[in-house]
């Protein structure tokens, strides 16, 4: 089972532009769910000739008992806007967090 835990879940339906894989050993537990693989998803929306790119960045974790992609981020985040959200999470133990929050959307969702 995967969730698209999105208001709009159209806005993800499509290959990301972009996907930084931050965990995929597949042998994280946390809460009794196996982490197989966490990664943030670039998609790349409009462009604003001021503002530059529309990003929008989403967390994807898969579990052995479903996977979820959620909004991490999204706005006009400038240049390597992927590359800087993956840097802090895995400078902030923020892997951890996002983690956690996925597993309990999951276990809202079913």
């Amino acid at each position: 089972m995967t969730i698209v835990d999105l208001h709009d879940p159209q806005r993800v339906n499509r290959t990301p532009d972009k996907i930084e894989v931050l965990l995929s050993s597949g042998n994280f537990i946390q809460d009794e769910f196996r982490i197989s693989k966490v990664e943030l998803r670039l998609y790349n929306e409009r462009t604003d000739e001021k503002l530059g790119q529309y990003s929008l960045i989403t967390s994807f974790v898969e579990t052995d008992k479903g996977s979820i992609e959620m909004i991490y981020d999204e706005g006009f985040r400038g240049e390597n806007s992927l590359s800087r959200a993956a840097e802090f999470l895995t400078s902030n133990l923020g892997i951890s967090a996002l983690i956690l929050r996925s597993i309990i959307s999951i276990r809202e969702k079913t």
